[in-house]
């Protein structure tokens, strides 16, 4: 008898990590379709398990994005750790909304999430601080009011930017130039020259 090959969605569930197969799933769902496409039982659907089997991970919708956050969050934290300085934390931040898009569509949606969930506040507490350490690297010295609105202007520009990309809304405006070189360049723009 020959072999036929299962589709993806025929196999049964096997491998073993139920909670990584459905935030994968839920990833690649968001991606296309955004958070409103997601329902924990399709993504049962699609890992090949019993509708019941991801609430035992994620209780609920709300839980699993607010895992997701917490994962893109950690992700974020990680890629700004590395930032040498305040260009190089901004070109990071976007080509982290880049590779992570479904990620970043949701760590910034209060509303689907559940605030208070101790993995999500650990998480978000890192990449802020992350964000800061590699913003005090080339803000002016100190804690005081232009630091604090450093932090704000640089994660404004390089937020707005990620967003604005990640909508095509600058399709037209890069001409083929890389979207990180150009977010390297605005802070020059903004700055007069002495």
């Amino acid at each position: 008898m020959p072999r036929t090959l299962l589709s993806m969605n025929d196999r049964p569930y096997h491998h073993g990590d139920l909670r990584r197969a459905v935030l994968v799933a839920a990833l690649d769902v968001i991606a296309t379709d955004g958070p409103a496409g997601l329902s924990l039982r399709d993504l049962a659907r699609r890992a090949g398990v019993s509708h019941a089997a991801p609430a035992h991970h994620f209780r609920d919708r709300t839980g699993l994005l607010t895992a997701i956050a917490a994962e893109g969050h950690g992700l974020l934290a990680a890629a700004l750790t590395e930032a040498t300085d305040l260009r190089d934390a901004g070109a990071r931040y976007v080509r982290f909304a880049r590779e992570h898009p479904a990620h970043f569509q949701v760590m910034f949606s209060p509303e689907l999430l559940r605030a208070d969930d101790l993995e999500l506040t650990t998480a978000r507490a890192l990449s802020a601080a992350a964000l800061t350490d590699a913003v005090t690297t080339g803000a002016p010295a100190g804690d005081g009011p232009d630091a604090r609105l450093a932090r704000i202007a640089v994660w404004s520009l390089a937020h707005g930017f990620a967003t604005l990309l990640l909508g095509h809304n600058l399709d037209g405006l890069l001409d083929g130039e890389d979207p990180e070189a150009v977010l390297r360049a605005l802070p020059m723009m903004l700055t007069p020259p002495a």
